[in-house]
């Protein structure tokens, strides 16, 4: 082996696991106090009576967080309420995977461990309770007369018919008349649900058409929102938000085999750490202490380690982070560093999310059917046992293999890998897409139904937009995104002794390949195209 691949070998293999964010628990303390300070106001009036509840969902923050901010305002007392639903611990939909996994699990609870130590900084707590929130809100509501339930709207039918649920059960709770009485209460004094719009860049009450008008071709989107809105500012709160309700049992954080799932540890890649402290952590590390911010666009697209991207998601899908947050520490990046492509290019993506999010309530449950938003008629193959191999990283392909593994150890893929995964699933493999985009719901910590369903159907060529329809080389993407083996060498250490070049196409030094390539082999091309060059074609990224 030469020098080079003995170096190259020793950085794949020398440090194996990554805390995201990698600061220490007093340092992300330290961030968030400074945070919250910068984001306090002592100009908020409270001018209401009684007691409300926030209902705590996918906004686990204190930070920007509208219902906490309403119900303050609005009120005397605040009672925080989170449900461990056990809905969201059963099975996907069409194939019976578990809903949530194990990874996903461990970030959430992490989360509410936070969110619960942040709560009570600011005067007040979290109250955990076990159940579904049809049954525990309006149970709430009567035994503390609570006049109003804040909380955040969701989009997609199994959240929003949770909401349905709740709504309809609070209005069979009768508050007496003392109870009921609260500035913009309703007379029959009954509780009310006042749902938030409060997760997305662009407030949906913002845009400029109506949702059935939004387009279908996301740059359309971009440009008619980046030159017709403002993006509205993060709510600031009062230094306390105490008192709460007196409570004896506020109930405890719950295990990983409290919710019926088996403890995993991330022993490789990257370990994220789940909560508000850590997506603020996060932000400062990459935007400020490392000040990656200005090369975000030249390095997004890679794969291994932690600092190629963001790496906000998890926070964003849990609601730990705010992307209005994100958007103002951009702005603040901007002024005091540099502007530039990169800079710009975040702000590119969170309006990706934005439009997942919208495009959620135009096309509702299609975004689930197997013919997606456009109702294609395609023939799509349900074989279990190829469908394994592809969910194992065993297709005899490093490239979709190193990736896969990736998700199951970590609970984390990056964004080209889920493109190449996807493509390679339902363009080689045929197999229904669907099966894979419940795979990824299981899997990964940054789950969310809009951007999964969404990025699945546009992968299959089913979305809303009918250009997105692309095949994935993986010869291409290997040539171009681990050039050196890198990142499959990482993940499949068999493949570390070979020479750096055949790390992605190692051929009979590798397990057998399951199915053939729709253009081609893989491992002929590369020594054919290696040997004279050669055209790729326009379908393939």
């Amino acid at each position: 082996m030469s020098s080079t691949s003995k170096s190259q070998t020793l950085s794949v293999a020398s440090s194996t696991l990554y805390p995201v964010p990698g600061l220490d628990p007093h340092e992300m303390d330290s961030i968030t106090e400074k945070t919250f300070e910068r984001y306090s106001s002592n100009t908020v009036k409270r001018n209401g009576k009684g007691i409300s509840l926030v209902w705590f969902r996918n906004d686990l923050r204190v930070l920007d967080n509208e219902a906490l901010f309403r119900a303050w305002v609005s009120s005397e007392a605040i009672l925080p309420v989170y449900c461990i639903d056990p809905r969201l611990f059963q099975t996907t939909y069409n194939f019976g995977f578990p809903k949530t996994g194990a990874l996903r699990a461990q970030f959430i609870i992490e989360c509410l461990a936070d969110l619960k130590k942040n709560l009570m900084k600011k005067g007040l707590n979290l109250l955990i309770q076990h159940g579904n929130p049809e049954n525990i809100i309006p149970t709430l509501a009567k035994a503390f007369g609570a006049h109003t339930v804040y909380a955040h709207k969701e989009t997609c039918s199994e959240e929003l018919q949770v909401e349905r649920l709740v709504a309809r059960s609070l209005r069979h709770v009768l508050l007496p008349p003392a109870q009921g009485k609260s500035s913009g209460s309703s007379s029959n004094h009954n509780p009310k649900l006042e749902l938030l719009w409060g997760n997305t860049l662009y407030h949906l009450d913002d845009l400029p058409f109506s949702i059935d008008s939004l387009p279908d071709v996301y740059t359309q989107f971009r440009k008619s929102v980046e030159a017709k809105c403002a993006i509205r500012g993060c709510i600031r709160l009062p230094k306390s938000l105490g008192p709460p309700p007196s409570i004896d049992d506020w109930g405890i954080i719950p295990s990983i085999e409290q919710l019926g799932l088996h403890s995993q540890k991330t022993r490789k890649g990257m370990r994220f750490l789940g909560g508000e402290a850590a997506a603020l952590g996060r932000v400062t590390e990459y935007f400020w202490k490392k000040d990656l911010l200005k090369i975000y666009k030249d390095t997004r697209n890679g794969m291994l380690g932690p600092d190629y991207s963001t790496k906000f998601s998890p926070w964003l899908a849990s609601g730990s982070l705010s992307p209005r947050f994100v958007y103002e520490e951009v702005n603040k990046y901007e002024e005091e560093r540099q502007a530039n492509d990169s800079t710009y290019w975040v702000l590119f993506e969170l309006i990706w999310r934005d439009y997942f999010r919208f495009i959620s309530i135009k096309y509702g449950n299609s975004l689930f059917h197997l013919g997606g938003p456009r109702k294609v008629e395609q023939r799509w193959r349900q074989d279990q046992k190829l469908f394994e191999t592809w969910r194992n990283g065993c297709t005899g392909y490093p490239l979709i293999d190193a990736n896969m593994k990736e998700l199951s150890a970590s609970g984390f893929m990056s964004n080209r890998g889920r493109q190449i995964v996807c493509s390679f699933l339902v363009r080689d493999m045929g197999i229904d897409w669907r099966m894979g985009a419940e795979w990824f719901e299981t899997c990964l910590l940054d789950y969310d139904p809009c951007s999964n369903y969404g990025n699945w159907t546009y992968g299959a060529g089913v979305g809303n937009d009918p250009r997105e329809d692309r095949y994935f080389s993986i010869q291409k993407q290997a040539q171009t995104y681990d050039p050196d083996g890198e990142y499959v060498a990482f993940w499949l250490p068999e493949l570390l002794p070979l020479p750096r070049e055949k790390r992605n196409f190692p051929g009979k030094s590798y397990i057998e390949q399951v199915v053939p390539l729709k253009f081609g082999n893989t491992y002929k091309q590369h020594s054919q195209r290696s040997k004279y060059g050669g055209r790729q074609s326009k379908l393939q990224g």
